[in-house]
Parts: structure tokens; C-alpha cells; sequence
């Protein structure tokens, strides 16, 4: 039997749901979500198999200007998925303006690979500009297929799929058939926490913090974590503590439970919150978080 098995980069601007696009695809969560840009920092992969097909789905930040070192390499992350795709699906909504950031547009016209444009959000716009948007995009992009959806309702994701199995190339698998990401447990515990981070702080806070795992022991009974939130100045420490400790038990009580979740086994989370601040733009700080290679 031929067998189907490639890469399927998912690019587009923050907040268009890239990252619930590819949670509801995957059908696990792999990528946090929450409501502020810039929520997805590395690029992260998930894997499903079919019997004679492998979909390697990569899920990236969104498209922006950088302004520091940090961004610099999630832009990076989002050109070498442009590079290395065997598919890409690029992801807008019904809420942002169609032609911004052009200069990807402008790049999509000129890739060798399918593209599938998916129209996210359908379940909070109507049909006609709906309508309007897929003939925007496929007057941009004649030989792309146009599919609109909500990752959110989960509809229509059928059509996503097919069309990205019909356009995959003929190859053995890249993974193991029981594989389902190329991350490891360390790295998701981090997510869990950064996510609650996003989730429970405001402004500048959650953009001055990174998570790093300093200790992940696997018992017979449950998962040994230490954890340490980096942020860039002593004033952020005491917010993301908060008074008595109260904001940081709370981020560590909500983040333990996700991973009770998502590990399927028992959490004893420690937090330690340190200042770094030159994490962002830090070589060295970087490559330990896993934005250089």
C-alpha cells in the first residue's frame, strides 16, 4: 500500500488561532492558547497517523516585527517552516485585515509547495464576508485551496484534513506511528506554567517571563517538578508572587493540575521566581530556553 507522509507548517498572524487550529487537528493540547498575542513562542510539532498516512503538523508563532533577540528567533522559527514545508497551511481569520503583513503574502505566492488557506472564526462572522474573504484569498493565491472553519466549534475540520492528506507526498513515515510530538515532558511542563503566567497576568508581565524546568523526576507515584519563572526586574518578581504569595500558589495550583491532566499522573510542583534581565536578548539564556540553535 502507498504510504503519504509530510510536514504541514502552520503560519499566520498572532491570534488568528494557529495554535487551537492545531490543538483540534492533533486532538491533543500541545500548544497553549490563550487570548494575547505572542502566546506561542517555539515552534511545536504534532503528529497523527492514519493507516497509509503521516501528518507531521507544526505549529509556529505569530507573524511580527521583532523588536528584541527573543523575536528575532521566533521569526526565525516562522521563515524555516516557510522553507521546510511539504504543505503549508496558512491560517487568517474573519476579524483581522486580510493583507496584513503583505510581505508573507508576498512569500506564499512564490512558494513551491500546496498552500491551504483556512479562514478561522466563521462561527462569530456571516456568510457573505465569509464569501468576500475566500475570494480575496483566492484571487492572492489562484492555486491554494480556500477552506473556512472554527477551530474553536471544531468545524469543518474535515475538509481541512483531507485536503492536507490529498497534497501530502508519497513517503514512508517520519515518526514512529505511536509518536504524537517531538517535545518532551520538561518542555510542556514549562508551557503549562507560561500559559497560566499569560492567563493571570497582565501587561508587560507575562512578555517579561520564561520558564525554565530545573528538575523533572519521574517516581513510581507521581512527577517531582521544580520549576524557576525568570522575569527582568526585581518590581516583576513581586507581581508574579504577589502578596503573601498568593499569585504565584495560585499560577502553581492551576499549572499542577493541568499536568495532573496531561501527564496522567500525579504533580508535586515547586515554583522559584529568579530576575535575568537580559533573557531576551541573551545568546547564551536563549539557546537554555530553546529559541538558538
Amino acid at each position: 500500500m502507498e504510504h503519504r507522509s509530510g510536514f504541514v507548517n502552520i503560519i499566520g498572524n498572532p491570534n488568528v488561532g494557529k495554535s487551537t487550529l492545531m490543538n483540534a487537528l492533533v486532538g491533543e493540547k500541545l500548544s497553549i492558547v490563550t487570548s494575547k498575542a505572542q502566546t506561542t513562542r517555539h515552534r511545536i510539532m504534532g503528529i497523527v497517523n492514519g493507516e497509509d498516512w503521516q501528518i507531521v503538523y507544526s505549529d509556529t508563532p505569530g507573524i511580527l516585527k521583532p523588536s528584541y533577540r527573543l523575536q528575532q528567533n521566533m521569526m526565525n522559527f516562522v521563515d524555516g517552516a516557510l522553507g521546510d514545508a511539504d504543505i503549508v497551511l496558512y491560517v487568517t481569520d474573519t476579524v483581522e485585515t486580510p493583507d496584513k503583513n503583505g510581505d508573507y503574502i508576498s512569500k506564499l505566492q512564490r512558494i513551491q509547495c500546496p498552500v491551504i488557506v483556512v479562514i478561522n472564526k466563521i462561527d462569530i462572522s456571516d456568510q457573505q464576508k465569509v464569501m468576500e474573504l475566500a475570494a480575496w484569498w483566492k484571487e492572492q493565491l489562484p492555486e491554494a485551496e480556500v477552506i473556512p472553519a472554527s477551530a474553536q466549534e471544531r468545524f469543518n475540520l474535515e475538509s481541512i484534513l483531507d485536503a492536507v492528506v490529498s497534497r501530502l507526498p508519497v513517503c514512508p513515515p517520519w515518526f514512529d506511528k505511536d509518536a504524537f510530538t517531538d517535545k518532551n515532558l520538561r518542555f510542556f511542563a514549562s508551557e503549562i506554567i507560561r500559559e497560566k503566567i499569560f492567563l493571570n497576568y497582565k501587561e508587560e508581565i507575562p512578555y517579561s517571563c520564561e520558564v525554565g524546568i530545573e528538575a523533572f523526576k519521574e517516581g513510581a507515584e507521581r512527577y517531582d517538578i521544580d520549576a524557576v519563572i525568570y522575569v527582568m526586574r526585581e518590581s516583576q518578581k513581586g507581581i508574579i508572587i504577589g502578596k503573601k504569595g498568593a499569585a504565584l500558589k495560585k499560577v502553581g495550583t492551576q499549572a499542577r493540575i493541568d499536568m495532573e491532566d496531561f501527564f496522567q499522573k500525579k504533580v508535586f510542583l515547586s515554583i522559584f521566581v529568579k530576575v535575568d534581565p537580559d533573557w531576551r536578548e541573551n545568546k547564551r539564556e536563549l539557546r537554555r530556553f530553546g529559541y538558538e540553535d
